[in-house]
């Protein structure tokens, strides 16, 4: 396979405020030419897009190709598993729901130690390796959001697990709570092939202060931004598929251009991505990422991302009083909770796979913005 995995987790959209508005006719645009270009595989997920991405890679992709032209990634919700029986009714309804007769690969999701200890006593990757031997699964794994020594520990006691899905891109490599490379290593140690999830961190990457994109610019002015950091991620050893989540056209224009002539960085190049991070972490924002995991389960409806955004737009402009940020923050809290209606249940934390601090983020866009609600 070719390393470029299209992520169906930030499609286009028809309205940008509800995700379950997928743009289909855009989306079956892009299905074709990166199906035409010689990509092939797709990765999705029960809750992507308010649980609508799996129904809409059936209609695009399972029901306009043939079965053996692409291969898909599903993942398993172990965090509303409750009772072992539930596995049994989540995988048939994936099934359903993609339309077809076994997954190529399938992870438990977004894997960490507590969700480890349902596994253990649900029996979730005996499981696994049932569906593998009746051929519903033809390879078994996860994706991982939590400490190296964590990771070691269920590499350790899994013998069955042939893939994992990290988190990894230049600004997480030494982080000391995404902890990419530490992950990296371990996983290495242990024989595993890895799939790199965020490489350019939610569109982190993409963008960055101006002093960092002048240096990058500096040294090839024809490659995006974005090339940097999918270029080092599908760079690494033992990697098989760099996921990216492509919402605009030239996303994918863009990602197909580099892929299609991957050409490794150098050491100088890393050299010159050490400089970049720490610029970036001298501008840091909230780095969220817009995966949404922390929005589900909200009791107050609070869009947090949202917000987020709005706050590091602030940030970038240095003037809170911009008329449009305002108009955007009163458009979101006419429609969501407010961020200052916040009940501090911490569920949201539990939830974010970067461990943001949210409860005290939204504190921060609550001092800038209370007032013009009031």
């Amino acid at each position: 396979m070719k390393k470029l995995g299209f992520g169906l987790m930030r499609l286009p959209l028809i309205d940008p405020e509800d995700s379950k508005t997928i743009d289909l006719k855009r989306f079956e645009a892009m299905v074709d030419l990166f199906m035409a270009k010689g990509f092939t595989h797709f990765d999705t997920a029960y809750v992507y897009h308010g649980e609508q991405s799996e129904r809409i890679f059936k209609e695009c992709v399972v029901d306009r190709y043939p079965r053996e032209s692409f291969t898909v990634t599903d993942k398993m919700p172990i965090y509303m598993v409750e009772k072992k029986e539930d596995l049994e009714e989540f995988f048939n309804r994936q099934l359903e729901r993609c339309g077809v007769e076994y997954f190529d690969y399938y992870w438990m999701h977004a894997l960490n130690a507590s969700r480890y200890e349902t596994c253990n006593e649900i029996d979730a990757f005996g499981f696994f390796q049932e569906k593998q031997k009746e051929g519903k699964i033809r390879h078994i794994g996860f994706s991982f959001h939590d400490s190296a020594e964590v990771l070691d520990n269920i590499l350790s006691k899994e013998p069955c697990i042939e893939f994992v899905q990290l988190q990894i891109n230049y600004l997480d490599w030494e982080d000391g709570n995404i902890q990419s490379r530490l992950c990296y290593e371990v996983a290495r140690k242990h024989n595993k092939k890895i799939f790199i999830m965020e490489p350019v961190k939610g569109g982190t990457l993409a963008k960055l202060p101006e002093e960092a994109e002048a240096m990058l610019k500096s040294k090839n002015p024809q490659a995006s931004i974005a090339s940097w950091a999918l270029r080092y991620a599908a760079s690494l050893e033992d990697v098989v598929m760099v996921l990216s989540g492509m919402t605009e056209e030239w996303h994918l224009e863009d990602n197909i251009e580099i892929f299609e002539n991957l050409q490794p960085l150098e050491e100088e190049d890393l050299t010159l991505l050490d400089q970049v991070v720490e610029i970036i972490k001298k501008d840091m924002k909230i780095a969220c990422t817009a995966c949404r995991y922390c929005v589900d389960g909200c009791p107050v409806s609070i869009a947090i991302p949202e917000y987020f955004a709005i706050y590091n737009r602030c940030i970038d402009l240095s003037n809170p009083d911009d008329p449009a940020l305002r108009e955007d923050f009163l458009n979101l809290t006419s429609k969501h909770g407010k961020p200052w209606e916040c009940i501090e249940c911490g569920q949201c934390e539990e939830q974010c796979p970067q461990f943001l601090p949210i409860i005290e983020d939204l504190k921060k866009i609550s001092a800038i913005f209370k007032e013009e609600s009031a």
